[in-house]
């Protein structure tokens, strides 16, 4: 019972990530990482990540930055694939680390620096630098926010563009993501009954994310999602350290 209920908040959490609180999704898998296999956590949320998905994608249909996802999608899809290769090498302590110190690096840079940070525009280089990053950390841990979030959060793009923005882009990444996770075995054994509840709380998740975008002030939903992507990226270092002490 006590695993159901903390399925159904993680559930809850990723669709008010998908309907604009964008660093919250992220941080699903590393909370039921604290009562759960990881693996086997990241392959009963990833249904509710694609189903929340294209609930976002509608909400945000026409709030987007089109030259935005037309650089990151091909490069998420890039870094997924980059991901199914490096996969079996990589320890996932250092992939856990390195996502975090990219939100820490960010974070630090915005609010140290706060009156020196220049409004960046959508660069096809950076984009691309920072979605194959996106992608690699989305397949291999679900936390992908960081690499994303260090590549947006300069453009300052408004709040509802910016989290369609979001919401279209891995949406894409996350499809693609099913066969591979099909392909080596994540998905068998899982309660599709149990997965559909998670779906559905998914779903009203979104909504509930999607009216708190809407009344939240520009600055202040900004600081919300930088913070959210600091204590997301602080617990993926910890993780990531605490499985590199114990020989992970």
């Amino acid at each position: 019972m006590t695993q159901d209920i903390l399925l159904l908040a993680a559930a809850l959490i990723v669709g008010m990530s998908k309907g604009g609180l964008a660093s919250a999704a992220a941080i699903s898998v590393p909370f039921l990482a604290l009562y759960m296999n990881p693996v086997k956590a990241a392959a009963i949320l990833l249904p509710v990540y694609i189903v929340t998905d294209w609930i976002g994608v509608y909400l945000y249909r026409k709030s987007f930055s089109k030259r935005n996802v037309l650089i990151l999608t091909p490069s998420i899809l890039l870094g997924v694939a980059i991901a199914t290769l490096i996969t079996p090498y990589t320890p996932e302590w250092a992939l856990l680390i390195f996502t975090g110190l990219i939100g820490v690096w960010y974070c630090a840079r915005a609010w140290l620096k706060r009156k020196q940070l220049e409004k960046h525009d959508a660069r096809i280089l950076p984009g691309v630098f920072w979605g194959t990053l996106t992608g690699i950390a989305s397949f291999i841990t679900h936390s992908s926010a960081p690499p994303s979030q260090a590549y947006l959060l300069p453009q300052r793009l408004p709040k509802l563009e910016f989290a369609g923005t979001v919401a279209i882009s891995f949406a894409i990444g996350n499809l693609v993501k099913l066969p591979a996770y099909y392909a080596i075995g994540q998905l068998d054994g899982l309660n599709w009954w149990l997965i559909a509840g998670l779906a559905a709380t998914g779903i009203i998740g979104t909504f509930f994310g999607r009216a708190l975008t809407k009344i939240l002030p520009e600055t202040v939903y900004m600081r919300v999602i930088q913070t959210m992507l600091l204590i997301l990226s602080v617990i993926l270092l910890a993780r990531g350290v605490m499985e590199m002490l114990s020989g992970g």
